[in-house]
């Protein structure tokens, strides 16, 4: 009779879950409709952006365990756009794959403020978001997908800031400035390069909106694809473990 270890037990049950509870995951209902929908749109990922996803699925997939947590931290120049959105969808991703023990941050090579037009983009997508009003040059905002998630709190900070890991992380480069500027992210056990597209140049614009909105779906669309390889890893997995 074979002896199965507590370790492996676990991990079978947890790749269960995570292979059963796809889409299963409850948010607002406007997010839940957004979410429900970014899968459809996977193929709208160009091939070669597509094998830079699964790269960075497949490093977290590898460094996963049932003990420890998946800590991704996306940096960017300032930690006003591109970055927040990153992890707010590296979050809510995570939540609707059924990926337990991601914990996603963010940060940039200087703090300024998390941009207000980033803020009403997933506002729009169906995060709920409160404004702390605490300190008005860089506000605090207090981010909700659904009431059984715990709520995301977010405003512009350094990537060494005390919130954030300094060990156990892997970095990923949303912007190309923070990418040539920040060649090494300390504490991080991995880099990688993932650059968006600043929504900025559409600031005071016609288009401010349309374009926030975009890059918005766009990360949101990346990081579920990444989320999605994932739990088709852990599938994969739980098939040969049954073998």
């Amino acid at each position: 009779m074979k002896i199965i270890s507590v370790y492996k037990i676990a991990f079978m049950l947890i790749i269960a879950f995570v292979a059963g509870n796809a889409h299963g995951q409850k948010f607002y209902k406007t997010l839940q409709g957004y979410a429900n929908s970014l899968p459809d749109e996977f193929d709208q990922i160009p091939a070669e952006r597509q094998e830079k996803l699964k790269e960075i699925g497949d490093y977290m997939f590898g460094v996963w365990t049932p003990a420890t947590r998946v800590r991704p931290l996306f940096v960017c120049t300032h930690n006003s756009r591109r970055s927040q959105m990153s992890q707010v969808w590296m979050q809510a991703a995570g939540y609707f794959y059924g990926v337990t023990n991601v914990v996603a941050a963010s940060g940039g090579t200087e703090a300024t403020a998390f941009n207000k037009r980033a803020v009403a983009a997933l506002e729009r997508a169906g995060f709920r978001v409160h404004d702390n009003k605490l300190n008005p040059d860089n506000p605090s905002y207090i981010l909700s997908m659904g009431k059984r998630y715990e709520s995301m709190h977010l405003f512009s900070k350094k990537y060494d800031d005390g919130m954030n890991p300094h060990h156990d992380f892997f970095a990923v480069m949303v912007c190309s400035d923070a990418d040539k500027t920040c060649p090494v992210v300390d504490g991080a056990d991995e880099r990688f390069s993932l650059p968006y597209d600043d929504p900025r140049f559409s600031d005071n614009t016609a288009s401010e909106e349309i374009t926030y909105d975009e890059r918005c779906r766009q990360i949101a669309r990346e990081m579920f694809f990444i989320m999605d390889h994932v739990k088709k890893q852990f599938v994969l997995k739980l098939e040969k473990s049954r073998k």
